[in-house]
């Protein structure tokens, strides 16, 4: 790889104009990113499905994207094996964009929906091209849309393995879920190299059987203008007590553990000044009795809990302002939730279930608080001491280090490219000279 700018794809399951979930934004912030750099220029390669409407034959579509962005439709995707049974496409559709761009680096920000497949087209099409992919979850080890919790409760699994996962899913045999960890690990050995935003996430694909030199922590890069002041406090307040969750309603964030904590304190320690406000949606989308166990809660929340409804992530800043504390209360690992990154952008400590990603990147009494996972009763202990301790948010406020943007996000990309080509280089054998002919 010389001193060139790069040609960068970066390809991801989803476009944020379509889907706005953290792996799409992190995927687009790099793309908008490496095009901000002197050595680098990236294209966007995003997948679309129903309920998009593909254009005739072909995969390829445009939606009126910008210049450099390009949507690939594909439907037909085995959520078992992470496998796109229409090979064909991929042949014809995919590769044409691979092969007229020839780009020096395929970044792959997930492949859901895409299938494996794609990673082994690349190699097959371009061998000399680098192929980096990046994980956003456990989906390559576990069949539980990713998130290692065990089927039919919230016990946390700690180590995949196909009688595990057989316990979890029954129907499915050790030796078929055997058959998965080869076929998605082989496909996965395809790539150069990989990157992960925490290093929790990197310990459990390595425990897994990935090769920790592989791979390389990098936090996801943000896009946004400015930080909000501190919220103003009114003239009767005298403390922080505005609350907020940012998110999906699920059984795996923990929403209700959350709102089972506020019915919980006292009324004379949450006072009249006191909110929980809950941006998200996809509630009416979950399991009827998660509906039911929510609503419930509601109910007894009463007055203390308001619903915003779901948000665009354009909107963040504008609902910081009204905001002092985040509480991240899920009961799955996570990795690295992008309301992190905006909250510490925005000078807005946290409170968190006390695993995975959560824990790593969230400091307990630094710039935030920890709370055992799935415990309301130690959720309340935590929200007690941020309603009484005076002193409490701007010592967290203080502690707080700003997060990284996009552009300082593609840089350590790009430099990451090079050492990666280097590496390959240095490992390849000079060619050799060609034979002298004979007089």
């Amino acid at each position: 790889m010389t001193d060139r700018p790069l040609r960068v794809l970066v390809v991801s399951h989803g476009h944020p104009s379509f889907s706005l979930g953290g792996a799409e934004i992190a995927s687009y912030n790099l793309h908008k990113g490496l095009n901000r750099l002197d050595g680098a220029g990236s294209r966007f390669l995003a997948r679309v499905g129903h309920p998009v409407a593909r254009h005739g034959a072909t995969a390829l579509l445009s939606l009126r994207q910008k210049d450099g962005e390009i949507l690939y439709h594909a439907d037909e995707y085995d959520h078992f094996l992470l496998s796109n049974r229409n090979t064909e496409e991929i042949e014809r559709d995919f590769l044409r964009v691979v092969q007229d761009l020839k780009p020096d680096v395929v970044h792959f920000h997930h492949f859901i929906g895409l299938g494996l497949e794609c990673l082994y087209a690349v190699r097959r099409a371009l061998p000399e091209t680098l192929i980096v992919v990046t994980f956003h979850e456990f989906l390559s080890i576990c069949h539980h849309h990713g998130q290692m919790v065990k089927t039919g409760g919230t016990k946390l699994c700690y180590r995949a393995s196909p009688a595990d996962c057989n316990a979890c899913f029954p129907d499915i045999s050790p030796a078929r879920f055997l058959r998965r960890e080869h076929f998605v690990r082989g496909l996965l050995e395809v790539a150069d190299h990989f990157v992960s935003p925490s290093r929790f996430l990197v310990d459990r694909y390595v425990d897994w059987g990935l090769d920790a030199a592989r791979f390389t922590v990098i936090e996801n890069g943000l896009d946004i203008a400015a930080p909000v002041p501190p919220r103003p406090l009114g003239p009767a307040e005298g403390r922080r007590s505005r609350f907020a969750y940012f998110g999906q309603i699920t059984a795996f964030k923990g929403v209700d553990v959350l709102l089972d904590a506020v019915t919980r304190i006292p009324e004379a320690v949450w006072g009249e000044d006191a909110q929980l406000m809950i941006f998200g949606g996809n509630l009416e989308r979950q399991p009827k009795p998660f509906q039911e166990k929510i609503e419930a809660l509601i109910e007894r929340a009463g007055p203390r809990v308001r619903f915003y409804g779901a948000y665009q992530n354009s909107e963040m800043p504008r609902l910081m302002r009204s905001i002092d504390w985040t509480i991240i209360p899920s009961i799955w690992w996570e990795n690295s939730p992008i309301v992190i990154q905006e909250s510490f952008f925005h000078g807005r400590p946290l409170i968190c279930s006390n695993i995975g990603g959560m824990a790593e990147k969230i400091t307990d009494g630094v710039d935030g608080l920890h709370f055992r996972v799935g415990s309301s009763e130690d959720l309340v202990d935590r929200m007690v001491e941020a309603l009484t301790d005076p002193s409490l948010w701007e010592r967290l406020r203080a502690g707080i280090r700003r997060p990284i943007d996009f552009e300082e996000f593609a840089r350590l990309h790009v430099d990451l490219y090079r050492e990666i080509a280097a590496r390959r280089a240095a490992r390849t054998p000079a060619a050799a000279p060609p034979a002298a002919r004979s007089a």
